[in-house]
């Protein structure tokens, strides 16, 4: 017997705020998280913006040794983990701790730490690489360092995949815990890559807008668009068997009721032409659901040519005629995309839409493309109450995951 499956805690770290309520609320204000890199000097950079998490002080939730010996990659996943943690308010109504599984990925894990090391070890040789090179490094090391904070002994699996990584991490632990292997899970993802490496790559691939004006760079579905913005931050969530969650009396954000996921098998960074994957991977996370009643979708949308198009024409695929009644919007255009972590985040986003009946706008938006013609919420957030909503993500490879949210309500 498949089981039922819900979020009752939720954390964040973006480059609008330091928790799920900051964040959001700047979101919805249409703020913009866009700016001059200061992680690192771009004097000898094309690209000079991102969006960074600012003025953070790791030191205010976890040991100032703790956060020497872990990539801010993993700081930010201590911090988003922390928030959903106490908000869950699971601590104590664990009775199996290897039930409790945890499913925190990355797209890339520690990029800063392999970049400054290869650093050292090119000037002052390579017996000088830092003993906490490999475990600052490594994916697994940011879920493990959740685990072994809160006692979490079920399996640690950070599904790597590209920029729907925590897309399915979300999915992957709904499965577990659907198919009775879990009760409870950590899920999401985290991502720090503002760097000269990270920002080097993208750029050389001509993946990133090259505009460097923070107001008119990340553009999603707009005919302007020519790249995407990279963003970093952490989303976390607590995933648990909805029986299990109601026997303690918790707080329920949504129901995971779908989640589909699929491969291209096209290309190693372009999205299918024909969507054909994508479509497949959405109808999947629709299965048994009216899909008139789907009101919001927070899209994927990179601001990049082909991802736009194509993602859009998927959605009139999947939904028809109804594609025009959707509301759409990219929290990109004010968050950057955060690779590995951007499921994560916009998941959590788009439980808070369905909390409050508020859809987060698309800013920047000003030119219409004919091959991107729906809905995007244009520049100004929207009231419309939402029973079912839908959180896309797409990566490199040819990676597609979509997972559907619905409104719990009291039973």
């Amino acid at each position: 017997m498949k089981r039922r499956v819900v979020i009752t805690g939720m954390g964040l770290v973006t480059p609008l705020g330091h928790s799920v309520q900051e964040t959001f609320d700047n979101v919805i204000q249409g703020k913009n998280g866009i700016g001059y890199i200061t992680l690192y000097d771009t004097s000898t950079s094309k690209v000079k913006i991102a969006a960074e998490v600012k003025d953070i002080d790791f030191t205010k939730y976890m040991d100032a040794r703790d956060v020497r010996r872990q990539d801010r990659v993993t700081n930010f996943a201590m911090v988003a983990a922390k928030e959903a943690y106490e908000d869950s308010k699971i601590e104590g109504h664990i009775e199996d701790p290897y039930r409790f599984g945890n499913f925190i990925t990355s797209g890339i894990g520690g990029l800063n730490t392999i970049y400054e090391e290869t650093v050292v070890a090119v000037t002052k040789g390579i017996d000088r690489v830092s003993p906490f090179f490999t475990p600052k490094a490594i994916i697994n090391l940011i879920g493990a360092n959740v685990s072994i904070k809160y006692g979490v002994k079920g399996p640690n699996l950070p599904v790597v995949t590209a920029c729907s990584a925590s897309t399915n991490a979300i999915g992957e632990a709904y499965r577990q815990i659907k198919d009775g292997y879990l009760d409870v899970a950590f899920a999401g993802g985290s991502e720090s890559a503002i760097n000269p490496i990270g920002v080097g790559g993208f750029s050389s691939l001509r993946a990133l807008n090259m505009s460097n004006n923070p107001d008119e760079a990340s553009m999603p579905f707009d005919k302007r668009r020519s790249g995407f913005v990279i963003g970093e931050g952490a989303g976390v969530v607590i995933v648990e068997e909805l029986e299990h969650a109601k026997r303690r009396g918790a707080h329920i954000y949504a129901e995971i009721v779908g989640y589909g996921t699929t491969s291209d098998a096209f290309h190693i960074t372009a999205p299918e032409d024909t969507a054909e994957s994508i479509i497949k991977a959405i109808n999947t996370a629709l299965e048994g659901i009216n899909k008139d009643e789907v009101a919001y979708v927070n899209a994927h949308g990179t601001s990049t040519e082909l991802n736009d198009k194509t993602e859009t024409f998927a959605l009139k695929q999947v939904f028809g005629k109804k594609a025009y009644d959707l509301n759409i919007s990219s929290t990109k255009s004010m968050l950057g995309h955060s690779l590995g972590a951007t499921g994560a985040v916009e998941a959590i986003l788009t439980m808070k839409a369905m909390q409050n009946s508020l859809i987060p706008p698309t800013i920047n938006y000003k030119e219409v493309d004919p091959d991107c013609d729906l809905n995007y919420t244009p520049n100004v957030a929207v009231k419309r109450d939402i029973k079912y909503a839908l959180s896309i993500n797409l990566g490199f490879g040819g990676q597609n995951a979509a997972i559907t949210l619905k409104r719990y309500e009291n039973e």
